[in-house]
């Protein structure tokens, strides 16, 4: 691949359908979450940045005005508006671009989300500034956090897994990113995205010989959890949970306050 840019397009070009359809990217509860700490209302709009295959997005979609989704790959912009059209959803609209920069006015939305794509950005300062600079009320950011002392094995794991990762930030680096963008924190929730190995190696592309390198990493953890993943087995299967944070926040206005709610 010529450039990260390639990268992303072609693994989640292949992941497309498979990450569009499993069941715990497609969770109920957990897009609730979201919708629920974003204190989103009949009068807002939104951007779901990265918006993948749209399931963000058409979650809000019920309680909101508008929702805009932006994804740098057409396929994944294809499986969202199937899944659009599959609930008769009419005020959604689908952009195609990548970021930063992003194509919108100055507080144009106001709720600004972007969900489990932070750890693929390779200057996610740059990403989170431009969410905030579109944003006229709330930005929300739901990702992967590892715990910071396990976090170079795990994204080193990741990365074999997909290579697309640049890195999966601890809770703590996620905040700090809030504040140097500008942005005052209103509320945090964190819970763990279950998962079993070889489901999740069934919908991921690794290069050559990585998915039997990741087995016995995860294996190993075994011992210790040492990619902090609250690993254990079931049977002849390797079980876990993914530690996710989700973040709101709002910009700050000169003087130091954050703005009122939209």
């Amino acid at each position: 691949m010529s450039s990260h840019s390639d990268r992303i397009r072609d693994q989640f070009t292949r992941q497309a359908v498979p990450f569009s359809q499993a069941p715990n990217i497609r969770n109920e509860e957990a897009l609730a979450r979201i919708v629920r700490m974003a204190d989103a209302g009949p009068d807002d709009t939104i951007l779901d940045v990265a918006c993948g295959p749209g399931l963000l997005a058409c979650a809000f979609a019920p309680v909101v005005h508008h929702v805009t989704g932006i994804d740098a790959t057409p396929a994944m912009i294809e499986q969202a508006r199937a899944l659009q059209e599959s609930r008769g959803i009419a005020n959604v609209a689908w952009d195609l671009g990548e970021v930063p920069p992003l194509p919108y006015a100055d507080g144009a939305f106001s709720i600004v989300t972007c969900r489990f794509s932070f750890h693929h950005m390779l200057d996610p300062l740059a990403v989170l500034k431009e969410m905030g600079r579109v944003c006229a009320g709330r930005v929300v950011v739901a990702d992967m956090t590892p715990a910071a002392p396990a976090a170079d094995a795990f994204n080193a794991a990741e990365k074999l897994r997909d290579p697309s990762h640049v890195r999966a930030l601890p809770r703590e680096e996620l905040l700090d990113l809030f504040a140097r963008a500008g942005l005052g924190v209103a509320r945090t929730e964190s819970y763990r995205l279950e998962n079993e190995l070889e489901d999740l190696l069934s919908r991921s592309f690794p290069e050559p010989g990585d998915a039997d390198r990741l087995r016995k990493i995860y294996a190993d953890s075994l011992a210790n959890d040492a990619l902090g993943v609250a690993i254990r087995r079931d049977g002849d299967k390797l079980r876990f949970g993914l530690p996710v944070s989700v973040i709101v926040g709002q910009p700050i206005l000169a003087g130091g306050h954050d703005c009122p709610p939209c």
